[in-house]
């Protein structure tokens, strides 16, 4: 998995490419830890993702709950196969999906 950050001010933009699983999940963890100091706008930019597994959406949902004490998060570019796991996991009404 291929991690691109982007910084604004107060908005940081991650986008991910390739597969978000368990063995790229602690890396996504560990990114996102030393990244969301200050930041009030976040934005997943998945429009590369192919594929997510249980571990990666745990990532997203530990980042949501960082991100409703700070600001706000939202969720991009995500095709079909993956808005449809959001879909039968129940993400898709606890993420801002765009």
């Amino acid at each position: 998995m291929k991690i691109d950050k982007k910084s604004e001010d107060k908005k940081l933009t991650i986008a991910l490419q390739g597969r978000l699983d368990t063995t790229t999940a602690p890396e996504l963890e560990a990114e996102l830890k030393e990244s969301l100091d200050g930041v009030e706008e976040l934005v997943f930019d998945l429009k590369e993702l192919d594929y997510i597994s249980s571990a990666g959406l745990r990532v997203l949902l530990s980042a949501q709950k960082t991100m409703n004490k700070q600001g706000s998060m939202k969720v991009t570019g995500s095709n079909e196969d993956i808005r449809e796991i959001f879909e039968v996991t129940g993400f898709s009404d606890i993420l801002t999906i765009e």
